[in-house]
């Protein structure tokens, strides 16, 4: 994946034409890990320069990169659940693109989500799991944040019909504080 990247990447460049590059599979076959693997790479070759925008702040280095990569996180959170085939299933699809200045430096990106598995939120088969987010609420959300949202115990919540099923190797309450460090690099409240 990284000599794919690295021969878009090249060929951008050089040619000065747009590339693409589309990861597709069966479930489970790795089409997440991948997209995330092209933009670490991508983030790393291509890392924005410190800039000025029109009297605006001043964009650290690397803090465009860091946003991007912060994405994933949150959009895995609300957007991918435990099936019986894959862990970390992703139940929506989405079009990701990069803009590269002249001289091949990060300069914008923009993620498009579609066909999210809406169904997911209030059903799903038995040893499945509804969107992580849930779950990461539930056991790593704060006593004060627990109180503000009005957080319950799992039973509590007919949509997530299995209880809390847990994932073998995954840690709920960390990837809650993950996403809530994903959130503050995004400056999402």
């Amino acid at each position: 994946i990284y000599a794919i990247t690295d021969t878009a990447y090249r060929s951008m460049m050089q040619d000065r034409e747009d590339q693409s590059i589309l990861c597709t599979g069966e479930s489970g076959a790795g089409k997440t890990e991948n997209t995330k693997k092209v933009i670490q790479y991508l983030a790393h070759v291509a890392s924005s320069k410190s800039k000025k925008d029109q009297g605006s702040a001043v964009l650290s280095h690397g803090e465009l990169e860091k946003q991007l990569l912060q994405a994933n996180p949150i959009l895995e959170a609300f957007g991918n659940a435990k099936t019986v085939k894959n862990d970390n299933s992703s139940r929506f699809g989405k079009f990701i693109r990069i803009n590269f200045d002249v001289n091949g430096y990060i300069v914008g990106a923009n993620i498009e989500t579609y066909l999210l598995e809406k169904s997911r939120a209030i059903r799903q088969a038995k040893e499945e799991r509804s969107f992580h987010i849930f779950y990461y609420m539930l056991t790593g959300a704060g006593d004060k944040l627990r109180s503000d949202l009005c957080l319950e115990d799992y039973k509590k919540y007919r949509f997530l019909s299995n209880g809390h099923v847990t994932i073998p190797g995954q840690q709920d309450k960390d990837l809650f504080t993950e996403t809530m460090e994903a959130f503050k690099i995004m400056s999402i409240p």
